[in-house]
């Protein structure tokens, strides 16, 4: 059995992506396989998997030695499970820059493409078979793309991505506009998660000359439910950032307004930020509506040893 999987904190295109492609391998290819998931799906993912009729995948902490996996959205091993490099990889899926440091049994396919959505490479790959898709990886796929896109407003977006939206909802009989609320409306809210779920909720490690850091983002169109919590989630954040320095952190609260709502891609998103003093973020990027788009960011600094 194959099992397809994306990153530690499955969002909508990481979660819907394996089932996509889980379906396409088991209903088109004739190849056993299942979706699996290396977390709990953020409030938004879960929204989908309940709207179009999944059961959530199960949760798995890692991958025995050969085990035939496929990775998508994303090709970090930091991302992945730890024992990820003994087993056997057959293909990877993403639209994230390549990282490297991944290790294969032999020779596999692996498609990365300039798309703002994982599940709009799928569908390129299925060619004529995507007319096979039934109603509810449409769905899927939809609600992937919306997610990765913010409904067409990230800089990300390609006009691939967009038509292949509205064709999809065309197909459903769906409005984006209306079908993308709901959506951001369910991942506002966050009021059942604990101050260290939220900072871990889409949440990337990185490491720069040694020292090591994570960026987190939360994505809501109800900021003061999260700024409610500004000093909670602060004083959570050195518990959950791997810190480098025992040193006591300094914290810096920043509120910009961009002329646009935008999202960047990981691998993408933080090569200006990388060059700034290493440190733990959590950065708030909120789908708010043309008239009111607000990024905040919450960072605690450490300086490095």
């Amino acid at each position: 059995m194959i099992k397809v999987f994306g990153h530690k904190a499955p969002d909508t295109d990481s979660t819907g992506s394996a089932i996509i492609w889980a379906w396409y391998l088991n209903d088109v290819k004739g190849q056993a396989a299942e979706p699996a998931l290396l977390g709990s799906p953020n409030m938004e993912a879960a929204f989908v998997l309940n709207r179009w009729r999944f059961e959530t995948p199960k949760i798995i902490s890692d991958v025995a030695d050969g085990a035939q996996v496929i990775v998508v959205d994303t090709n970090n091993p930091a991302e992945l499970p730890a024992n990820i490099n003994n087993a056997d990889i057959l293909a990877i899926i993403d639209h994230h820059k390549l990282v490297g440091g991944l290790e294969t049994k032999g020779p596999i396919s692996i498609t990365i493409r300039p798309l703002a959505c994982t599940a709009t490479i799928m569908h390129n790959l299925m060619g004529d078979n995507a007319a096979r898709m039934p109603e509810a990886i449409k769905g899927v796929m939809l609600s992937c793309i919306l997610s990765d896109t913010l409904e067409f407003r990230s800089p990300t977006t390609t006009p691939q991505d967009q038509i292949l939206a509205e064709a999809l909802a065309a197909d459903l009989g769906l409005s984006i506009p209306n079908y993308a609320a709901e959506m951001f409306t369910a991942k506002s809210d966050v009021s059942a998660f604990s101050d260290a779920e939220l900072l871990r909720m889409d949440s990337k490690e990185y490491a720069v000359k040694g020292v090591k850091f994570r960026v987190s983002v939360l994505e809501t169109t109800s900021p003061q439910m999260v700024l409610d919590r500004k000093t909670s989630l602060m004083a959570a954040m050195p518990g959950v950032a791997p810190l480098s320095s025992a040193a006591a952190p300094t914290h810096h609260h920043r509120v910009q307004t961009p002329q646009r709502r935008t999202k960047t891609s990981r691998g993408r998103a933080n090569s200006s930020r990388v060059r700034q003093k290493p440190r733990s973020c959590l950065i708030r990027q909120l789908p708010a509506p043309p008239h009111l788009r607000i990024q905040r960011q919450l960072c605690t600094h450490h300086a490095p040893r």
